[in-house]
C-alpha cells in the first residue's frame, strides 16, 4: 500500500484528523504525521503515535527515531535530513486541516517549521485541505492563496458547508468527513498504487422509463445524483468503472465508461451483459417497478380517456443474484418513504437476503433535505451481520463511507480476485 505524510495545521478540526490517521492505517497504508506547534494545542501528537505506530515531528531540528522511514519500512542505515527524507519516501502528501495561516505560508514558500520545509520539499502529488471559519476562507487573501497552489499543481479540497467550531454560525469551511479526504488522498496515488486498480465495478445511476404511449411514461424521481457519486469515488481510488445510467442528465465523471438506458428492459439487458466481468456492483439505479403491459402508438387523446393495466418488470438485482462467482461483490439500494425506522430496518434486512446482496443501503427519500434531486444523503448500511448509520452529508461523502463498507467486506485486501 501507500505511503501517505500527513500534516496537520493548527485549528479545532485537527480532531477529524485522527480518524483520518486510523482509516488510513487500517486500509494498509504506512501514515508518518507532521504537526505545526499550534496544532498540539487542540490535538496531542501521543494520540496519532499511538494510531499509526510512529513518532510525530514537529520541528525541523527534531530528531527522527524511525529515520525517515514509513511503518512497515526499513530505515536507512545513516541518520538523514528528517524533512528531505520523509517527503522523499512518501507516496502522498496531505495537510488536513490546513489553517488560513499554513495557506498563506505554503503559498508565499515559507520554510519555517518541519510541515512547510517537507512540503517545500515533497515532488509527491500534494493536497490540502482548508478548514476555518467561513469569512476566513472567503476572504480575498485566502482564495488568491489557494489559487497560487492550485497553479502550482496542488489539490485543493473544498471545505464542507455546514456548522462551524463558533458558536451558532453556519457557513462553508468545515474540514469534510475523514473517509472522502482518504478517498481524495488514494485517488491522488500512482497508477498502480491506489487501492482499487485492477478492479473492475459496475454502477447502475437514475431511474428508468416505461413507455404509456410516445410522449408519455412511468418512472421514477431519481436523479442519478448517488450513482455518479459512487462511479466517481471509486474511478477515483483506482477502479475501472462502467455507468449504466437510466435517464441520467448529470455527466460521467472523468474516467468512467458510460452505457445509457431507458427502460427496465434496457437496464436489465446492460448489466446481464457487463455483470460477469465485474468485480463489484453498486446497483444504485431506481427501476421502475411497474410498466404499461400495452403501449399504444403515437399519442393517447385526453378526450379518449385512459385505462391503463400495469405488470411488473424484472427483478433485475435477484436475477443477477444466481449468476454471481467467487469474488464478487453486489449492493443493492432501497428508498424508503416515510416508514418508522424499525419497519424499514427490517424490510432491508429481507430485501438483503431474498435478493442475496452483500450489502443493502437504504434511506429515507420522503425526508425533502435528503430526498430526489438533493446534493446531500443519509442512509442507513445493512449487512448480513451489521448495521450502520451514516448521518447526513453530501453524496460524495455518502459514496466515500459506502465504498469503506465495500472495503472491510472484501477483506481489506480491495485486489480482485477473478
Amino acid at each position: 500500500m501507500a505511503r501517505i505524510l500527513l500534516g496537520v495545521s493548527g485549528g479545532i478540526a485537527a480532531y477529524k484528523a485522527l480518524e483520518l490517521a486510523r482509516l488510513a492505517t487500517l486500509a494498509g497504508h504506512g501514515v508518518r504525521v507532521l504537526m505545526t506547534e499550534t496544532a498540539t494545542r487542540f490535538v496531542g501528537a501521543a494520540s496519532f503515535e499511538g494510531i499509526v505506530g510512529a513518532p510525530v515531528l514537529i520541528s525541523e531540528f527534531e530528531r527522527d527515531p524511525m529515520r525517515g522511514a514509513f511503518p512497515g519500512d526499513e530505515a536507512v542505515a545513516h541518520d538523514p535530513i528528517g524533512h528531505l527524507e520523509l517527503a522523499g519516501r512518501c507516496d502522498a502528501f496531505l495537510i488536513a486541516p490546513a489553517s488560513a495561516n499554513t495557506i498563506a505560508k505554503l503559498a508565499a514558500g515559507s520554510a519555517d517549521s518541519m510541515l512547510t520545509t517537507s512540503f517545500l520539499a515533497c515532488t509527491a502529488p500534494r493536497l490540502v485541505a482548508p478548514a476555518m471559519n467561513d469569512r476566513m476562507y472567503a476572504d480575498a487573501a485566502t482564495q488568491a492563496n489557494l489559487a497560487t497552489l492550485r497553479e502550482r499543481g496542488v489539490e485543493v479540497i473544498e471545505p464542507a458547508e455546514g456548522k462551524l467550531a463558533s458558536r451558532g454560525e453556519f457557513g462553508r469551511g468545515r474540514l469534510p468527513d475523514p473517509e472522502l479526504l482518504l478517498a481524495r488522498v488514494e485517488a491522488s496515488l500512482p497508477a498502480g498504487d491506489r487501492p482499487w486498480d485492477g478492479l473492475r465495478v459496475l454502477v447502475t445511476a437514475g431511474g428508468t422509463r416505461e413507455p404509456i404511449d410516445t410522449v408519455r411514461f412511468i418512472g421514477n424521481r431519481s436523479s442519478g445524483r448517488m450513482g455518479i457519486a459512487l462511479a466517481a469515488a471509486a474511478a477515483q481510488r483506482g477502479a475501472e468503472v462502467t455507468l449504466i445510467a437510466a435517464n441520467v442528465a448529470l455527466p460521467a465523471p472523468p474516467g468512467v465508461r458510460r452505457i445509457d438506458v431507458e427502460t427496465t428492459a434496457d437496464l436489465a439487458r446492460v448489466a446481464r451483459e457487463e455483470f460477469p466481468q465485474a468485480h463489484l456492483l453498486l446497483m444504485a439505479a431506481a427501476p421502475a417497478d411497474f410498466r404499461a403491459a400495452q403501449t399504444a402508438e403515437g399519442k393517447l387523446r385526453r378526450a379518449e380517456g385512459l385505462d391503463l393495466s400495469l405488470e411488473p418488470t424484472e427483478d433485475i438485482l435477484a436475477s443477477l443474484s444466481p449468476q454471481r462467482s467467487e469474488g464478487q461483490t453486489i449492493v443493492g439500494f432501497a428508498a424508503e418513504a416515510g416508514a418508522a425506522r424499525e419497519e424499514a430496518v427490517e424490510r432491508a434486512r429481507a430485501k438483503l437476503k431474498r435478493k442475496g446482496a452483500d450489502l443493502i443501503v437504504f434511506n429515507d427519500v420522503s425526508d425533502p433535505a435528503i430526498g430526489f434531486e438533493s446534493e446531500r444523503n443519509a442512509v442507513t448500511l445493512i449487512g448480513r451481520e451489521s448495521e450502520t448509520d451514516v448521518p447526513i452529508a453530501s453524496k460524495d461523502e455518502i459514496a466515500a463511507a459506502i465504498l469503506q463498507e465495500v472495503d472491510r467486506l472484501r477483506g481489506k485486501s480491495r485486489r480482485p480476485t477473478h
